[in-house]
């Protein structure tokens, strides 16, 4: 009898972003019957518990490894893993995988991802030479696509889907009369008074309805409402509204979103799962990922990078209780499941 395949599936799991782990209960759903995998994750006890998967610490270089090593595939799952911004190492973390693998003759598939920022040379060189070693790719947004053939990637036209988590099973929104649920994050663009005019639109937003803070990441998003409000930027009547409520689980946040009037985002992922009930859905960008998911909705999308715009709570006035295209949430669910065709490779 065939062995089952076992997989290593590397990306930031266990980092308690509701995000990133529902981009793993999806590509856990799309792996081929019988996989047995092997996830990189900070918080191994959480993953193991919650998937009942073997794990591996995604921080310990050498225990990855020697996880490749009994590991028959290298699967980089979702997310931009191939980047510079967080920091050169990171990227040489990604490339000495992917070599290893290589080396082992282990097949590489990049599963959803987004590539870039590339800001060095010495990345964009390092990158090419990389996608030369991968089996097969599918890429989550067509800049990223448009970059790796700029890098010499050959068939990117015909592995372009939209991310992965439009395929998640998700409720049904609920109806109008919600409350506004607020998916934001602390930025560089929004610092210290930066914060008023937005926070001021808000609080002129429907103001007999409450506003649910739902921090996507526990560690970067979690008291951001109480951060604000030390620092004097929110109004009696406005935090009067508000509230954080914390989840655990990406269908807990989807619960939420069900129930709400509209979901303001800033994490993608926030957008993703709110739209993908069919919530009333505007998005607030601090990245281009943000802007080209809101995009393929056809929803509100508002630059982080500009000043509020003047007419902003009108803006948002007019997607309050209106929910999204249901033709456009159709296709961007089936266009995604491009990305369960990469895993059958593995098959």
């Amino acid at each position: 009898m065939a062995q089952p395949l076992q997989p290593l599936l590397v990306g930031y799991y266990g980092e308690h972003n509701l995000g990133d782990d529902a981009l793993l209960e999806v590509l856990l759903s799309q792996l081929p019957p019988g996989c047995r995998p092997t996830v990189t994750a900070h918080d191994q006890e959480l993953v193991a518990q919650r998937f009942g998967l073997a794990c591996v610490d995604r921080r310990q270089l050498g225990a990855v490894l020697a996880a490749l090593g009994r590991s028959d595939a290298l699967v980089l799952g979702g997310g931009s893993l191939l980047q510079d911004a967080t920091s050169f190492a990171s990227l040489l973390y990604y490339a000495a995988l992917i070599l290893a693998a290589r080396i082992q003759a282990k097949p590489v598939l990049l599963w959803a991802q987004g590539l870039g920022p590339l800001r060095r040379r010495r990345s964009r060189l390092l990158v090419r030479g990389l996608l030369a070693l991968v089996t097969a790719c599918s890429w989550r947004d067509q800049a990223s696509a448009q970059l790796a053939s700029s890098l010499g990637w050959q068939e990117v036209q015909e592995n372009v889907a939209p991310d992965p988590v439009w395929s998640l099973a998700a409720p049904s929104w609920r109806g109008p009369g919600g409350p506004i649920l607020l998916c934001f994050r602390p930025t560089s663009q929004l610092q210290g008074a930066a914060w008023k005019p937005w926070l001021g639109a808000l609080e002129q937003l429907a103001p007999d309805r409450e506003l649910i803070w739902l921090p996507f990441h526990a560690h970067q998003d979690r008291g951001l409402l109480d951060s604000l409000r030390q620092q004097g930027l929110l109004s009696p009547a406005l935090l009067s509204r508000s509230r954080e409520q914390l989840v655990e689980r990406p269908a807990e946040a989807m619960e939420l979103c069900a129930g709400a009037g509209l979901v303001l985002a800033m994490r993608l992922h926030g957008l993703i799962l709110a739209a993908n009930c069919g919530a009333p859905t505007a998005a607030l960008s601090y990245d281009p990922k943000v802007n080209a998911a809101a995009a393929d909705l056809g929803c509100l999308c508002t630059p982080l990078d500009a000043p509020a715009p003047d007419d902003l709570t009108a803006q948002w006035q007019r997607c309050l209780d209106q929910p999204p295209s249901l033709p456009s949430l159709e296709r961007l669910r089936a266009s995604a499941a491009l990305h369960r065709a990469l895993l059958a490779r593995l098959a």
